[in-house]
């Protein structure tokens, strides 16, 4: 794609970069307000069985996970075209999702910025190596990377680690009102869980809100996960980058069933977020429909996502992401080619 018809598809989507006052009030409401009644169900239902409470606590896990599109797009300032607006509800839904507003907001704009760039990863990423530098690292970098990919690590502990340390700690170059942030909302954050602890018991936590985050991190995860861990995901050293590309080639269009993409604020079409992060979740189906050449992106489903498990290394020289065993066998033949030498 040249640079004209890069700049031309760009400029094709920026009509969809304007947020409804309208429309983002109705989603405040359906989405705020059936979290706190679903949680409130969760939690009458303890009474009579965890099992019957559980449930409750499934579907509050979407409409967190649809709060957390809602703090996304105010990180943007998508959502409102009032700054105030988007800072105030970006910090109501940051105390929701348990994301610090300022934090997320610096961190999410460097990923957006630099996603694809093999010179500038380790901000807001899911850590990639490549081939060459699985190669190169010892023995301990290896079993720490392999552990990090570990299905059971990535998806299992990562949301709690998401939740009680990466969240609540600071980069070293956060400026003081993001670190001013972080700890003030992780202060409201365990006030409003001493608060629920002494007046309602502190079973409730472990029972009632404890799922909902743990499900919501594991689903938030995911997302974030496969829309850019997919076979022929684009991957650049600086001198080559583009980030037209970066976002077309980088970013997969998840299709998902109506329901779940209404849940998870159409965040499937992250191909046309990252092209166009100024544009409302509620306008992302919408540009990628009137735009042909958006339709070319890489589309994935449930079932074909699931594939994007085993890709754990990238290959620069062929442009893939590769298998742990893919790598081991270039490893052994590596390794048998230099014996015999």
């Amino acid at each position: 794609m040249t640079k004209e018809k890069q700049a031309a598809l760009r400029k094709s989507v920026m009509p969809y970069a304007k947020s409804q006052t309208k429309t983002s009030v109705i989603q405040l409401l359906n989405t705020i307000l059936p979290f706190f009644i679903l949680w409130f169900l969760a939690y009458q239902s303890l009474s009579v069985s965890f099992w019957l409470s559980l449930p409750f606590s499934i579907l509050a896990a979407g409409f967190m996970i649809r709060s957390f599109i809602i703090f996304h797009d105010c990180t943007h300032g998508s959502f409102f075209k009032n700054k105030k607006l988007n800072n105030f509800f970006g910090n109501v839904t940051g105390v929701i999702t348990h994301f610090a507003y300022e934090k997320w907001k610096k961190e999410h704009a460097i990923h957006h910025a630099t996603s694809g760039n093999l010179d500038k990863r380790g901000v807001g990423d899911i850590w990639v190596m490549t081939v060459k530098e699985y190669e190169e690292a010892s023995k301990w970098e290896r079993f720490q990377y392999r552990l990090y990919r570990n299905p059971v690590v990535l998806f299992g502990f990562g949301p709690l680690y998401l939740f009680l340390i990466a969240n609540r700690v600071n980069r070293k170059a956060a400026k003081r009102q993001e670190r001013i942030n972080t700890h003030v909302l992780t202060l409201i954050i365990v006030s409003i869980y001493l608060l629920i602890g002494f007046t309602l018991g502190w079973h409730v936590l472990l029972m009632v809100q404890l799922p909902i985050i743990y499900i919501a991190g594991m689903a938030g995860i995911w997302l974030f996960y496969v829309q850019h861990q997919f076979e022929d995901s684009y991957f650049e050293n600086e001198s080559e980058w583009d980030f037209v590309k970066a976002a077309v080639d980088g970013s997969s269009y998840y299709k998902l069933p109506a329901w779940l993409e209404w849940m998870t604020g159409s965040i499937g079409y992250h191909h046309v977020h990252h092209l166009a992060p100024r544009v409302p979740n509620y306008h992302l189906e919408e540009a990628h429909e009137n735009t042909p050449p958006l339709h070319q992106a890489t589309t994935i489903t449930l079932k074909t996502s699931l594939e994007s498990i085993k890709f754990r290394l990238y290959d620069e020289e062929n442009n893939t992401f590769i298998t742990f065993k893919k790598m081991k066998e270039r490893l052994a033949v590596k390794t048998a080619e230099n014996t015999t030498a």
